[in-house]
């Protein structure tokens, strides 16, 4: 399931970053272009911050937790058999790994760059695809959890079964 983990993180990560480039190529003239009238909109920002621009000045500690993110998650994913944990947690990673990339890479500079935003939700939040992906996933999780789906499903054709199962009965 890891490769599983890892397609899906590559799928979100080279998703949001072609639509970020496509943003910045046809939104950077400061248009805005309507999809549901005020409801929908996209117009191009950099985010140096969080969510709602929180924390702005401290950019470098958003990337820091990003890779810490990228880290644990692909560290969690390893153990993963169970199909519905291995969707979440690649919405997740690829969510992460695209918003380090992001911090790292982009303008003003390595650990400062800004994330580019450019769906607007009724002017309230302007994200992107990655954002889309944490939320998905994150809830996925949180569904997981409060269904108590453990993160390794029933044994895959081929794994090596449990000592117990192995074990001769009386």
């Amino acid at each position: 399931m890891f490769r599983a983990v890892v397609l899906i993180a590559a799928v979100v990560l080279v998703s949001d970053q072609l639509t970020k480039y496509w943003a910045e190529s046809a939104l950077s003239d400061g248009h805005t272009v309507s999809i549901v009238g005020d409801l929908l909109q996209l117009r191009l920002l950099y985010n140096p911050g969080a969510a709602f621009s929180i924390g702005s000045e401290y950019t470098w500690i958003f990337a820091v937790f990003a890779a810490a993110a990228v880290v644990a998650v692909t560290v969690v994913a390893r153990r993963v058999t169970s199909r519905p944990w291995a969707l979440a947690l690649g919405l997740v990673l690829g969510g992460a790994a695209t918003h380090l990339l992001d911090r790292l890479f982009r303008e003003p500079g390595f650990a400062r760059g800004h994330v580019v935003d450019f769906i607007d939700y009724a002017g309230f939040f302007v994200g992107n695809v990655a954002d889309i992906a944490l939320v998905v996933g994150v809830g996925v999780v949180m569904l997981l959890n409060a269904r108590g789906i453990p993160l390794r499903g029933p044994a895959a054709a081929g794994e090596a079964r449990t000592a117990e199962q192995v074990s001769p009965s009386s």
